[in-house]
């Protein structure tokens, strides 16, 4: 897309699954990519399949989302390299797989630690850079289950609400800017979010679930957020059935709450 070509864009989570789905399809729009996760080898990876596939420059930067502390100096140390961003976006995370009343409280920070409270600070950490230059596009992947809650994922649906409640504000507060704001909503992709999910005790669940292997391919889900941006969407949602379950808890809560609980999520 002749939209991306030249823009500087920043992925966090960019080492698998989605972002790096989304790395290799800004890089094919000819954009120039900062990528970031934990795992340099595997960003390095993510690198040069985006350099293959046309980025015009690719710069990886490693972070912790959950190392609150350090992600102001990051943005500083990435600013000075790129000058500004165009679009960050948000989609670095951890799930979850354990009922609400297996799960530790520690394991509960962790997830709003890094879903919520890590997201939030790489952003204010950024936006004054944006504020500054008039321009920016924010784009926060969350999920269905930022828009209601299921079995399993307690603290992951709590962590996506939150992300929900924070970037509504956000959008608010720079309605009059050029800076916008988009929350994407994805069902079941198919990545390895499920084997990386935590259990009740903080250990990785290691399998892939059956709903998440029947998921959309994470080049899919590029195409629809490349799409979003483009268009200046607020929030999209998309997936299989389970999108329904967004229209059922709107209008008939009641059912959605019989369905939900009957309901296959692993």
């Amino acid at each position: 897309m002749a939209y991306f070509k030249n823009k500087r864009i920043w992925i966090t989570g960019a080492s698998s699954g989605i972002g790096e789905a989304l790395a290799v399809a800004f890089a094919a729009s000819g954009a120039h990519l900062i990528l970031s996760a934990r795992n340099e080898q595997e960003l390095n990876r993510v690198a040069a399949a985006c350099g293959q596939a046309g980025a015009l420059s690719v710069l990886v930067e490693p972070m912790d989302l959950g190392a609150h502390d350090s992600l102001p100096v990051i943005v500083d140390k990435v600013l000075k390299k790129v000058g500004k961003v165009d679009i960050l976006i948000n989609n670095g995370g951890i799930s979850q797989r354990a009922l609400a009343a297996d799960t530790a409280l520690d394991v509960d920070k962790k997830l709003m630690n890094i879903n919520y409270f890590g997201t939030v600070a790489l952003t204010k950490a950024l936006l004054p850079s944006m504020i500054t230059h008039q321009l920016g596009h924010i784009v926060t992947i969350t999920s269905l289950t930022g828009k209601f809650g299921s079995p399993y994922r307690s603290s992951y649906a709590a962590s996506k609400h939150a992300l929900h409640g924070f970037f509504d504000s956000l959008r608010a507060e720079l309605v009059q800017t050029p800076i916008k704001v988009t929350l994407v909503c994805p069902g079941y992709v198919r990545t390895n979010v499920s084997i990386h999910a935590l259990t009740g005790d903080g250990s990785q669940l290691g399998t892939m679930d059956e709903a998440t292997d029947r998921g959309m391919e994470p080049a899919e889900v590029a195409r629809k957020v490349l799409r979003a941006i483009e268009q200046g969407k607020e929030e999209i949602w998309f997936g299989g059935k389970e999108v329904l379950g967004v229209y059922l808890k709107r209008f008939f809560p009641t059912y959605f709450s019989k369905v939900i609980g009957r309901t296959k999520v692993r």
